[in-house]
């Protein structure tokens, strides 16, 4: 079985910088796409960025620009990098990644926990 987890989140002043850690563990044969995702209180999830081996990468037009994903291939972790943060970013961000596993092989798509990032001064 896969699981995600998240941390890295927190408490930022606008203008600030916040770096999120989405760390999977278990048996990994392909990683199709990586997902972020992030819900802001009383609002629906909506989707920040993909990084895919094929595309690269893709990000929302709010976070361009603001917003990378790095990824640490060794430690199977991927990064939410969020520069020039403001108080509209203010969230609870999930990751998700659609992956091959197998023992039987098949396609799963599995959710972070989230972590929450407040953005205040």
């Amino acid at each position: 079985q896969v699981q995600l987890v998240e941390s890295g989140g927190g408490l930022v002043q606008p203008g600030g910088s916040l770096r999120l850690s989405c760390a999977a563990s278990g048996c990994i044969i392909r990683i199709v796409a990586i997902a972020w995702y992030r819900q802001a209180p009383g609002k629906q999830r909506e989707w920040v960025a993909t990084l895919t081996v094929r595309a690269g990468t893709d990000y929302a037009d709010s976070v361009k620009g603001r917003f990378t994903i790095p990824r640490d291939n060794a430690q199977n972790t991927v990064y939410l990098q969020m520069n020039s943060l403001k108080p509209e970013h203010t969230a609870v961000y999930y990751c998700k990644w659609n992956v091959w596993v197998p023992s039987p092989s098949r396609y799963l798509e599995v959710w972070g926990q989230g972590t929450a990032v407040t953005v205040s001064s």
